[in-house]
């Protein structure tokens, strides 16, 4: 634990006292000559929880993006966010079925290939703590139709 820990948790303490002191009167818990106590006793105890929730929230909100349906003027312009259009992409199965021509032709002739029954197009990096590689969409061919398509990377 670093050492700001407890002093963020004494920080956040101080609203939770307001708020648990509050609660106190509202609900008439314990006597006027106790009231306090139990209210900066309360606060110590939730502080921590508060902290932790506040992390849990941070990490969620660091983690979130929409998802967008396909567009392929987007996809062509903004291939450091095609990760909000991949959901859609496969979900709609919108290029189960198709032939290799049909797929370049919707999604571009920028992709990698690893072998003839394979094709991958970079997503970008998708929001998230620790990512820091790009996704990728890959489409599985068999006899030179799309087989499945799904998402790689973090």
């Amino acid at each position: 634990m670093s050492p700001e820990v407890p002093i963020i948790i004494l920080i956040l303490a101080i609203p939770s006292y307001f708020v648990c002191s509050w609660i106190i009167r509202k609900f008439k818990i314990g006597h006027e000559r106790n009231s306090r106590q139990i209210a900066i006793v309360s606060a110590l105890l939730l502080s921590p929880f508060v902290y932790v929730a506040l992390i849990i929230i941070w990490v969620f909100s660091a983690s979130y993006y929409t998802s967008n349906d396909f567009d392929k003027i987007e996809w062509d312009s903004n291939v450091e966010e095609r990760y909000r259009m991949a959901e859609d992409i496969i979900d709609s199965k919108m290029l189960i079925g198709k032939t290799k021509s049909d797929v370049i032709q919707i999604l571009g002739s920028e992709y990698s290939i690893s072998n003839e029954n394979h094709l991958s197009y970079e997503l970008g990096i998708k929001p998230g703590l620790f990512n820091i590689d790009p996704d990728y969409l890959d489409i599985k061919f068999e006899n030179e139709v799309v087989l499945s398509v799904n998402q790689s990377g973090n």
